[in-house]
């Protein structure tokens, strides 16, 4: 079924190449290439699905999504933006966003995939992917095994990408009685985990990991990974045992790889 598709996007040339893309899908494709007229275009065109750039002339991204959340607009929008800093990942997310791209990320027919997968999702009911284990790697990697143990979508799909792309392999959990099973089950050699969790908080999971039967297990370097940034909770991971604590809004996922790779060098 034909769906309308609204690109909002300053950068001619990358909204011309999905613009393409989407059309050759059998979508209905407009685009606005700057927020003023792209908010116009939500108003009188009503799409389906927004692709949103963030750093725009006349109205930024921000400004459309609040918009939109001011007058209860309800259509999906899916980030197209060139940070993939936690603290924006949060905001959009707060303001309503239903995913995340950064550009220097992706390929234009990866947006393509992820727009027909969530409208296909959408029509289905399921929009959320149901498999909560997930393994990502290179063809042929053979870097450490990381398991990212984190809740939110947007920041796990950035962080997961970010190391597979460094050559790592990463098993992703999105609950606390996941990740103790996986950690038996897969033994990794860097654990990223998350403080608020369903079911097990990531204290709880760090303080089972440590005091585990296998001397490997316990002795795996977790670095925690949270918007709590209180001096206690910091104080409290590491006397549990974590080998690091990194507060999401104060760090890129640049920085969060490069610290992976700092630890795991420690420990060769």
């Amino acid at each position: 079924m034909t769906k309308k598709i609204l690109i909002v996007e300053d950068e001619e040339a990358l909204a011309n190449v999905l613009e393409a893309k989407l059309k050759k899908e059998g979508h209905d494709v407009k685009v606005g290439y700057n927020g003023e007229t792209g908010y116009d275009l939500i108003k009188s065109w009503q799409p389906d699905l927004i692709l949103l750039d963030i750093v725009m002339p006349k109205m930024n991204g921000y400004e459309v999504l609040e918009k939109m959340k001011d007058e209860k607009i309800e259509i999906p929008v899916i980030i197209i933006s060139n940070s993939g800093q936690p603290v924006e990942i949060e905001k959009t997310k707060k303001l309503g966003a239903v995913d995340h791209l950064i550009k220097t990320e992706f390929e234009p027919k990866e947006v393509v995939e992820k727009v027909n997968k969530y409208l296909d999702g959408q029509e289905k009911g399921i929009i959320n992917d149901s498999e909560q284990i997930k393994k990502k790697s290179k063809d042929g990697a053979l870097g450490a095994k990381i398991l990212l143990v984190e809740d939110d979508e947007f920041l796990k799909d950035i962080c997961s990408k970010k190391l597979v792309n460094e050559g790592f392999e990463v098993y992703e959990a999105i609950d606390g009685e996941q990740a103790l099973a996986e950690v038996e089950k897969i033994k990794p050699d860097l654990i990223l985990l998350d403080i608020i969790l369903p079911s097990i908080d990531g204290f709880q999971v760090l303080e089972e990991i440590k005091r585990s039967s296998s001397k490997k297990i316990a002795k795996t370097p977790i670095i925690m990974l949270s918007n709590l940034g209180q001096e206690s909770d910091v104080k409290k991971a590491i006397d549990l045992g974590a080998t690091d604590y990194m507060v999401k809004a104060h760090f890129t996922t640049e920085e969060i790889v490069k610290k992976v790779k700092e630890i795991l060098a420690k420990n060769k």
